[in-house]
């Protein structure tokens, strides 16, 4: 198992997978953070995510900090939020400045609806990577698969408010995964 050199290789590592990822980094991070830079496992980067999911704030932002502190403590952990912040921020307040005008352009907000609709494929795709470590969950892979379809049927044809679905297909999940574990 690799794992960063320095605090600097942090920062870098996740300016890096911030920028490549611009608003849908989940895919990208597994990526890089797995298959390129080898600095965890699948399955330490699906347990760190679920944590991170469970935390408030932005999964990859939380998930970040803790590979930071993993490795090199409070300074990594603040040097890998640095490189997730840093570089978008700048690119989205130099964006709006220089664009603010453009936005009632047809083609603007058609541009912004591909890129929605590629996100949506990256993350597709991210589930589908990593659902081989469903093999070990307590849920295993065909109620998992269940409540995600559930969760996709409401949301998308339903459409019912997403804050709702997991308000209730939260909890119902992880009772049943809890039902599950061994004593």
């Amino acid at each position: 198992m690799n794992q960063p050199t320095s605090v600097s290789a942090l920062f870098v590592a996740f300016s890096r997978l911030a920028l490549q990822g611009f608003g849908g980094v989940l895919a990208v991070a597994q990526r890089e953070l797995v298959e390129r830079l080898g600095w965890l496992s699948k399955d330490e980067f699906v347990e760190l995510l679920a944590t991170a999911q469970a935390l408030p704030g932005p999964n990859v932002v939380n998930l970040s900090m803790m590979i930071g502190d993993r490795y090199f403590g409070l300074r990594g952990a603040l040097a890998a939020l640095a490189g997730m912040l840093v570089l978008p921020s700048a690119l989205v307040l130099m964006a709006a400045a220089l664009l603010a005008h453009l936005t009632a352009e047809t083609w603007v907000q058609d541009a912004l609806r591909g890129m929605g609709m590629v996100s949506a494929g990256l993350i597709l795709a991210t589930g589908l990577k990593l659902l081989p470590t469903l093999r070990t969950h307590p849920l295993g892979r065909p109620l998992a698969l269940a409540l995600a379809v559930l969760g996709f049927g409401a949301v998308v044809l339903l459409h019912l408010p997403l804050v709702a679905v997991i308000g209730v297909l939260g909890p119902i999940g992880i009772a049943l995964a809890w039902q599950r574990l061994p004593p």
